[in-house]
């Protein structure tokens, strides 16, 4: 076959639909996501948790979390400008700060939430 123009005209755009937000941003892979926070059904309105790192420049995030309809609920956080309180003041992004502010969450979510 030859070559074929592509018409994008009225009919074209009438149908068009737009995606997600977070998807045309390049931030939220829908599929990833869905296998990653579904909760196995035989485990009945149990929330399924996660931990979300963030790195930015001077600082990390880390935060527990799980999937509701709304959106994400935030249970337990924490920042490795935390760390001051415990004597680290310098490197706060580095691969030592980042194990130790999830340790740091580990302790305020047991603290919050003791085990049976």
């Amino acid at each position: 076959q030859g070559f074929v123009k592509v018409v994008k005209n009225k009919a074209y755009f009438k149908r068009y639909e737009v995606k997600f937000r977070r998807r045309r941003e390049g931030k939220t892979d829908y599929f990833a996501r869905k296998r990653l926070v579904v909760q196995d059904k035989n485990k009945y309105n149990t929330p399924k948790y996660r931990m979300i790192v963030r790195f930015s420049n001077r600082d990390i995030c880390c935060q527990i979390a799980y999937a509701k309809i709304e959106g994400d609920h935030i249970v337990c956080a924490a920042y490795s400008h935390e760390l001051a309180k415990y004597g680290i003041t310098v490197g706060l992004t580095n691969y030592a700060a980042a194990y130790c502010t999830g340790l740091l969450l580990a302790r305020k979510w047991l603290h919050k939430n003791p085990p049976l």
